[in-house]
């Protein structure tokens, strides 16, 4: 038994070597291949007729000095509305310090009111804008209870 286990190992390599090359060989067969002649670059440009296209006579004119006049378009709107101006109002309130700003974000969600923050070196100030002056002012007053000064005012654009 020794025996046959001895001599196994090395002709099973044997029987996996000779099985890849006779697989290597079926797959690559040396056949003889009629070479071409190696491939030359050669450059030729054809020259195209130019087609005559009603777009090259405008092109033309500009190189003789004048130009085709541009139609002209005009629109009538009827504005039989008024635009009126909404009112918009702005509460200001200056924070000093983080706790503030944190009692001030969580009641802006429970108002589900839109904010700026400008910050400077030295201060806070949030800035709202909003078309609903009742709500701004009961913002004010719960912001009191957190002593947070704030005002409002009407906005005025800069324009």
């Amino acid at each position: 038994m020794q025996k046959i286990l001895k001599w196994f190992t090395p002709v099973l390599a044997l029987g996996v070597a000779i099985f890849i090359i006779f697989f290597l060989i079926s797959i690559n067969p040396s056949q003889d291949k009629d070479y071409v002649e190696p491939l030359e670059y050669k450059s030729e440009v054809v020259q195209q007729k130019s087609k005559k296209v009603w777009l090259n006579h405008f092109s033309k004119t500009e190189r003789l000095g004048y130009f085709y006049p541009v139609n002209e378009a005009y629109i009538e709107i009827d504005l039989d509305e008024q635009i009126t101006s909404n009112t918009i109002y702005k509460l200001s309130a200056s924070l000093l310090d983080p706790y503030q700003l944190f009692c001030l974000k969580e009641e802006l969600k429970q108002h589900k009111l839109r904010y700026y923050l400008k910050r400077d070196k030295s201060s806070v100030e949030l800035l709202i804008y909003s078309k609903n002056i009742e709500k701004l002012n009961s913002l004010v007053r719960v912001l009191k209870n957190y002593q947070i000064s704030a005002k409002v005012e009407l906005f005025k654009e800069d324009v």
